[in-house]
């Protein structure tokens, strides 16, 4: 049986560590959680060079670090197909996490108003609507009047979550080219959930 100790993983002596692209892992949730996604990187390669997996699965409730992945499973040149598994959601839309232990029945009530702002914006995009500034900022005025305290609430392109240009927000709405993120909390609890367009 395969069960390595903490010290034989993460030895005292370890100054190795993987860093993402700052493109990618300095935005969003990088930006909201300075070297997050080096902590990522490096625990998964880790785990990936222990048990050499030909697929791994990965949630898309956690978009961004499932991009952070797969970006790092091809500039290694790794054998790994990275597939990720679509987010679970409750009948009310809320996005299944661990984190929704935490909040109060309350609050639990309140939760599914991220995935709701994240439709709107989703809704808006489908109807044609190409500046993405001020329906993110609608969106987070609404939410923000609710009592959330928003980190973002954004429309990125699906490719490198990069803003797209209003040039390009239609043709890439009807392409399926687009995603919704949200990063917000409630109380004392951090939630994130994100759609495609």
């Amino acid at each position: 049986m395969f069960a390595p100790s903490e010290a034989e993983l993460y030895p005292q002596t370890q100054t190795y560590k993987v860093h993402p692209s700052s493109a990618l892992g300095d935005i969003l949730e990088g930006e909201f959680r300075p070297g997050f996604f080096v902590g990522v990187c490096t625990v998964v390669m880790k785990l990936f060079g222990c048990v050499q997996p030909r697929i791994a699965v990965f949630g898309q409730k956690d978009y961004q670090q499932l991009m952070v992945i797969r970006h790092m499973v091809r500039q290694f040149a790794l054998p790994i197909e990275i597939v990720g598994y679509p987010t679970l959601r409750a009948a009310d839309g809320l996005a299944l996490s661990s984190r929704n232990g935490y909040l109060s029945a309350s609050e639990r009530t309140e939760a599914v108003q991220l995935s709701q702002s994240l439709n709107t914006l989703v809704q808006a995009l489908r109807d044609g609507v190409t500046d993405v500034a001020a329906i993110e900022q609608q969106t987070v005025a609404v939410l923000s009047a609710r009592g959330w305290q928003v980190d973002y609430l954004t429309v990125r392109q699906r490719g490198d979550l990069l803003p797209p240009s209003t040039d390009a927000v239609a043709a890439l709405a009807r392409d399926a080219g687009l995603v919704v993120l949200g990063a917000a909390r409630l109380g004392t609890t951090r939630l994130i959930d994100n759609v495609e367009v």
